[in-house]
């Protein structure tokens, strides 16, 4: 290695350290979620000046990043500086944009409420330290939620006013919270058989802090903020001033593309039209329907279709990824990951939550990866729907690729990633439901309308968000459009609609990124001809964990190139 080389390279160490430090001591609860325990003492600054600041960080470290000779960078590097300009730039403009300041909400992951909610429940306290990282975070929370409903506050006197929507579902959330005994309070799930002085310090505060904090925002959201808040017609981000650019920005960052929303609006179309097809098809086989509304109803009104119990919904969930285990070997490389566990998800969250997500396993082995979902009410919930879901949230889905990437040799800011590219992990988790159908994973016709009902859902959104944040719909035109081109309930769609208007652009990433991985093993497929091998390509797209999908289309490129070439000298 030539001393540019060295140079070089040291320095995009230091700068992936560097974001890697600023990114999460901003949000720490998502390195939590990451299975990232250092900042686990932390809890958010939500202020203005935090995000400017943190804005003004990364822009630093952009520039730095983009002044590095990539002649002086290893191939490994080259990638690993791609990765970073993608990481840095996308989170800089997060800060620098903030729209969940402007955007009020109690969904999961966008949420700043929302998240702690999330995380202090996957906190694990098995070490003196973890424990003391953990009464630290806790003795912050009070001091946080008050100054969230400053910033809301202030976001609001400069015209960046929430949604009714979004002001009603964050009352409710801290309301059933609050509800709840002490005793019983998820705050407290990590410490629940600890020792009893630790249990009782966490306790205090949630009695003497927390609490508190969370009827003050509640009462400031009712009271300052609902007032004045965006009613149903205007719920788009770019109400806001400054909210077309946001958008647009965000745009970029969760699909990692250069599309405009046009481009996107018209691809969900394209989507839903090639769609059409497949409905006909597999209703016949499992319906004798081919008609899509008679379809459609039939899934949503027979109550054969539902389930009776809890336990009946986390079964479906256990035997499909069983299944998926069973078949791992075949179509993807040994991996050194342990067994994906299966979650409920708090039935308090239920209004706030998709019915299911992936939390990644904790660095130090004291959580699994865990497939979370959905379990309440189920005689509303659809079996048809839980394996489509099993696949995409756990194997081949998410955990199969987010708990390798956390094996892989590459730099810690590329192995705790997740919604931070996006397009490639939700990506990979779409193409995993319809690889499941390929392969004979689902345990029948049913099941696979249960896989339709979801790749229609993924085609909506990228007519609904676009929808909604650049073209101006209503929340009703996005409920309404979403309804006639799925066969789900309007509770679900409306649970989904609300999702996209609190987290503009995030829901484009999934279609995006599936049409990236098929285009690329079609055009693998077609350059090696009988040389392709499915498992193998599979390794492509993995081997360097989540990556900008421009980045995707030349990695598999050269691993094209090298199969071409390692078959001819054979």
């Amino acid at each position: 290695m030539t001393g540019n080389e060295t140079t070089a390279g040291a320095g995009l160490t230091r700068l992936g350290e560097a974001y890697f430090a600023a990114q999460h001591s901003y949000d720490p609860y998502n390195a939590t979620l990451l299975g990232v325990d250092e900042f686990d003492g932390l809890s958010f600054d939500p202020s203005r000046e935090a995000s400017e600041r943190t804005a003004r960080e990364l822009a630093d470290i952009g520039r730095q990043v983009g002044a590095i000779d990539a002649s002086g960078l290893t191939g490994a590097q080259r990638v690993d500086h791609g990765v970073l300009t993608a990481l840095v730039e996308g989170a800089r403009a997060d800060a620098e944009h903030s729209l969940w300041a402007a955007n009020a909400s109690a969904k999961s992951y966008v949420s700043r409420q929302g998240l702690i909610f999330q995380a202090v429940p996957a906190m694990t306290v098995g070490r003196p330290e973890a424990v003391a990282r953990y009464l630290s975070r806790m003795s912050k929370i009070g001091a946080t939620l008050d100054a969230l409903g400053r910033r809301y506050l202030e976001e609001a006197a400069d015209g960046r006013i929430p949604t009714a929507v979004g002001v009603d579902h964050s009352i409710r959330q801290l309301e059933g919270y609050l509800a709840l005994p002490v005793a019983e309070d998820a705050l407290l799930t990590p410490v629940r058989n600890a020792e009893p002085a630790v249990l009782d310090a966490a306790a205090a505060h949630v009695r003497e802090t927390i609490r508190p904090a969370m009827r003050r925002l509640a009462e400031l959201l009712r009271g300052e903020l609902a007032p004045l808040a965006r009613p149903d017609d205007r719920v788009g981000i770019r109400e806001i001033p400054g909210g077309e650019a946001g958008y647009l920005a965000a745009v970029a960052r969760h699909t990692t593309t250069a599309l405009s929303p046009q481009d996107i609006h018209a691809i969900g179309l394209a989507e839903l039209d090639e769609l059409a097809g497949l409905w006909s098809r597999i209703g016949r086989e499992a319906l004798g329907e081919s008609d899509f509304a008679t379809i459609a109803a039939r899934m949503r009104d027979d109550p054969a279709l539902r389930f009776r119990t809890r336990e009946e919904i986390v079964a479906v969930a256990q035997e499909a990824l069983d299944r998926a285990e069973a078949a791992r070997g075949t179509y993807f490389e040994h991996y050194a990951i342990s067994a994906c566990a299966i979650e409920e998800i708090n039935p308090i969250d239920a209004d706030n939550t998709a019915m299911a997500y992936y939390r990644p396993p904790a660095v130090d082995g004291s959580r699994p990866g865990a497939f979370c979902l959905l379990a309440t009410n189920p005689d509303e919930r659809y079996r048809y729907e839980y394996e489509a879901l099993a696949f995409h949230e756990s194997v081949p889905g998410h955990h199969l690729q987010l708990a390798t990437a956390q094996t892989l040799d590459i730099p810690r800011y590329r192995r705790h990633i997740d919604a931070e590219l996006c397009a490639f992990n939700e990506g990979w988790g779409l193409y995993s439901e319809r690889l499941a159908d390929e392969i004979g994973l689902y345990s029948g016709e049913i099941a696979r309308l249960g896989m339709l009902s979801f790749a229609s859902l993924r085609a909506c959104r990228l007519v609904v968000d676009t929808g909604l944040h650049y073209l101006g719909w209503s929340r009703q035109q996005a409920v309404d459009f979403m309804y006639d081109h799925t066969a789900t309930t309007r509770a679900h769609v409306r649970n989904e609609v609300d999702r996209y208007i609190a987290w503009p652009g995030q829901a484009l990433a999934y279609v995006t990124g599936k049409r990236e991985i098929v285009r690329l093993r079609e055009r693998a497929r077609q350059d090696l001809g009988p040389r392709f091998d499915l498992r193998k390509f599979h390794h492509a797209v993995l081997r360097n964990g989540a990556i900008p999908l421009t980045l995707l289309d030349d990695e598999v490129g050269r691993w094209t190139a090298t199969q071409a070439t390692a078959t001819k000298t054979a």
